[in-house]
């Protein structure tokens, strides 16, 4: 159901940007996606949870490390591969985005430890200015390899991590404190939170769909055809080695490190989608093809994992 979806919602998106002047990106739909898609994942965040870290700091740092070292860097070699900027920005993004609005679901449904799986939430949140940082080094010391210019005006990746980092994480982290203390409003969120999550999702995916800068992807497909199948392979072939890395490095006995595991083997492609859009001018447009790709990958490749891998250890 979420597929279609995502589908319905890219696709009217695109519809919409190619037969009217499409929108001009702002800066609020940040704002929207903290507050109606991240914002509810933190109401079970407790402050004095944070002691878990020390507690189980082994796990937390095999998912740091996986997280923000093994992943970004096969991703680095796949997207290399492709021979493509855009392609290997996109993909990179998505190695250095952990977790996503999901990974709580397949936690839950896997038997998983939740009070870690909150915390390993906000730790990534937190250090998704980390990941901005990184995409930026990415782009910095890979255009020489893609005979690409990477630029260093107002463009830069750098001046906007401000904005990202206010609008999708303490924004929303200050509204969650607030909104756990009014019961009703709460209460309200949490019983509709499958259906706001959606709504909100598709609403995202057909604004970003219908920028003006999205329109490209049909010159893309018109003068760059093949960049279609290199993006769809890449992305399966990184989701495909995350899962491999994972399975090596955790130990899915344990209800802790089943919650790492999925941390690592799903990405925040929404996040991703929304920061990608940022980087259209540094990037190109095949930025997006990635991220896009993913959000048919993921889904059915989770639940393929839930059912034979997680399916196994629960026995």
């Amino acid at each position: 159901m979420q597929i279609i979806l995502i589908l319905f919602g890219a696709v009217l998106g695109l519809i919409y940007g190619k037969f009217t002047d499409g929108f001009i990106f702002n800066s609020n739909i940040c704002l929207f996606a903290g507050l109606t898609l991240i914002m509810p994942t933190l109401f079970n965040v407790k402050l004095q949870d944070i002691k878990l870290v020390f507690q189980y700091k082994t796990v937390i740092l095999k998912s740091l490390l996986t997280n923000f070292l093994l992943l970004p860097l096969m991703a680095l070699i796949i997207g290399l591969l492709t021979q493509n900027y855009g392609v290997a920005a996109g993909l990179f993004l998505l190695g250095v985005l952990s977790g996503g609005g999901m990974v709580m679901n397949w936690i839950k449904k896997s038997g998983a430890d939740t009070s870690i799986g909150f915390i390993l939430l906000f730790i990534n949140l937190i250090f998704v200015s980390l990941s901005l940082l990184m995409l930026h080094l990415f782009g910095t010391y890979t255009a020489a390899y893609f005979d690409e210019s990477y630029y260093s005006d107002e463009r830069n990746l750098e001046n906007f991590a401000r904005a990202v980092i206010t609008l999708l994480i303490i924004i929303p982290f200050v509204a969650s404190r607030v909104v756990i203390y009014i019961e009703p409003l709460k209460n309200f969120i949490n019983e509709k939170r499958k259906y706001i999550s959606n709504i909100s999702l598709f609403i995202i995916l057909f604004y970003l769909f219908g920028l003006q800068k999205s329109q490209m992807i049909f010159e893309l497909y018109d003068f760059e055809p093949e960049l279609i199948p290199i993006s769809i392979i890449a992305v399966i072939a990184f989701y495909f080695s995350s899962y491999i890395v994972a399975k090596f490095i955790y130990d899915l006995e344990s209800a802790q490190e089943r919650a790492a595991f999925w941390y690592s083997v799903t990405r925040y492609i929404t996040l991703a989608l929304v920061l990608s859009t940022f980087s259209i001018n540094t990037f190109g447009i095949s930025v997006i093809l990635p991220i896009m790709f993913a959000y048919i990958v993921q889904i059915p490749f989770a639940m393929l994992i839930d059912k034979k891998v997680m399916g196994k250890e629960s026995k």
